[in-house]
């Protein structure tokens, strides 16, 4: 199904008994987080709040909390199908990288029947408001100790000034004031790559808030996709359909057209506030650091939006779903670059950046530590603290199987190695920002030439013929 915004795909949801609204008035400081909170552990609906206190907007939470939600949102029976798509579409050429192919792929005819479509009018700019106030906006406050009122599921556009490509992330916003917010993104970040680019010049920067946009197009805002390639044409990709643009109102960005909210405005090119703390993604405060203030100019929106949010915390929550989908649909992509891997687990405690589990056709010694410097090559792996690689007969979906042979099969002196790169910022163990040390751990079965001189054991499991018959026998025995 193609979803022509977020209210089309609320509508669907709700039609498949998978949202909830919320008809009493709540609160959107801490209230409806504890909400939130509650119902995506508990693997509940989509949330639909009709009455936000000190707001004339409603709130949609909760829109990706589960895998089977998260399919349902990119139009697939299961995340494997968009990887198996994206690999039918791969030429065989050999290319020095995934990245290389990646860039290929994108200019297949395709690919090209899905760039962004740009219309002369959209929903998105129903009404304009040059008088806007960010303080009409449900903006929640999630947790006690946050420092405010955070925007936690917006699209940002920035355009480079030097290539004129648009690039759309999503970094939290902290709201200051009727006019003024702070953009939260890391010196990773496209969007502040750019930033600096405008800095360097001396100039503010164009940058539209985009609130409320089809899944697909939600989702893309968070794909790790290689420098250069454009989010809207991956987000026309996953949707199978292009998105319909609209030129920005007070700048030459080129906007979503049926978003349901567009806050346009400029991001200083010296201004700088305190931002935070935030209770975030990993399930602690992130510190209070300087960010560069927005300054908006105007709010467009529909006649009768809808304002989605999304929390983060202790895992499980919303964006390991969104993760989860990462994982999946970037997994074969990987794999062209490392083919002697099978599968890979990014596992919600793991908060994405703290920890991936790896299993590989071991071939020759010394494999699992190539290819866990490998990954700290590769884009965004380069943040990942502790790399697990175990032999491709573990089902590292398992978190209790892969533990079990992690723990049997590792010497500790031979099998874990240190390294040391970037981290993510939110990384709180390091006692330097953005930079420390990484492990690496060989769960893989040894052989002599790595030191091994003893018979690796055999695991113990019942023979064939034995399971068969106590499978055809089953019911005998008085079980179900």
């Amino acid at each position: 199904m193609i979803f022509k915004d977020l209210q089309h795909y609320i509508t669907e949801l709700e039609a498949r008994q998978d949202l909830k609204r919320i008809k009493a008035v709540t609160d959107p400081e801490l209230e409806i987080t504890e909400i939130a909170d509650r119902v995506v552990k508990a693997g509940g609906p989509a949330l639909y709040f009709e009455k936000v206190r000190g707001s004339a907007y409603p709130v949609a939470i909760n829109l990706f909390g589960t895998i089977e939600r998260v399919c349902f949102a990119l139009g697939v029976k299961a995340l494997d199908d968009i990887a198996d798509r994206i690999i039918s579409l791969i030429p065989s050429t050999p290319l020095s990288s995934f990245s290389d192919k990646l860039k290929l792929l994108w200019q297949l005819k395709d690919f090209k029947n899905f760039q962004p479509k740009t219309v002369r009018s959209g929903r998105s700019q129903e009404v304009v408001e040059n008088d806007g106030n960010l303080l009409d906006l449900p903006v929640l406050k999630c947790w006690p100790n946050d420092a405010g009122r955070f925007v936690t599921l917006p699209l940002v556009f920035t355009k480079n000034p030097d290539t004129g490509q648009q690039n759309i992330g999503m970094y939290r916003i902290q709201i200051i004031d009727e006019k003024h917010a702070l953009v939260h993104w890391h010196i990773h970040h496209d969007g502040a790559a750019n930033h600096r680019l405008f800095k360097d010049r001396g100039k503010d920067m164009d940058v539209a808030v985009v609130l409320g946009c089809d899944p697909a197009t939600i989702y893309s805002a968070t794909a790790p996709l290689p420098p250069g390639l454009d989010e809207m044409l991956f987000s026309g990709f996953l949707r199978n359909s292009p998105v319909e643009m609209v030129r920005a109102k007070a700048s030459d960005l080129v906007l979503p057209a049926h978003a349901e909210f567009i806050l346009e405005g400029t991001v200083s090119a010296t201004e700088t506030r305190m931002e935070g703390p935030f209770g975030d993604h990993t399930g602690f405060y992130s510190g209070i650091e300087e960010y560069p203030v927005f300054h908006l100019k105007t709010i467009t929106r529909k006649k009768s939006p809808v304002y989605p949010a999304t929390i983060v915390g202790r895992p499980p929550m919303e964006d390991c779903f969104m993760g989860k989908a990462t994982e999946r649909i970037f997994l074969p992509l990987l794999k062209l670059q490392l083919p002697e891997i099978s599968d890979m687990n990014l596992p919600f405690e793991g908060g994405f950046h703290n920890c991936v589990i790896v299993s590989i056709k071991k071939e020759y010694p010394g494999q699992a530590r190539k290819v866990a410097s490998s990954l700290w090559g590769m884009g965004q792996m380069m943040f990942t603290k502790t790399v697990i690689i175990v032999d491709d007969d573990v089902d590292v979906q398992n978190c209790s199987e892969t533990a079990w042979k992690v723990f049997s099969n590792v010497d500790p002196e031979r099998d874990i190695f240190l390294s040391k790169g970037p981290l993510d910022v939110l990384d709180h163990s390091s006692p330097t920002p953005i930079f420390g040390s990484k492990a690496g751990i060989d769960a893989t079965r040894k052989c002599k030439a790595e030191g091994h001189s003893r018979e690796w054991p055999e695991e113990i499991k019942m023979d064939d013929k034995t399971r068969e018959l106590v499978t055809k026998r089953w019911k005998e025995y008085g079980f179900d």
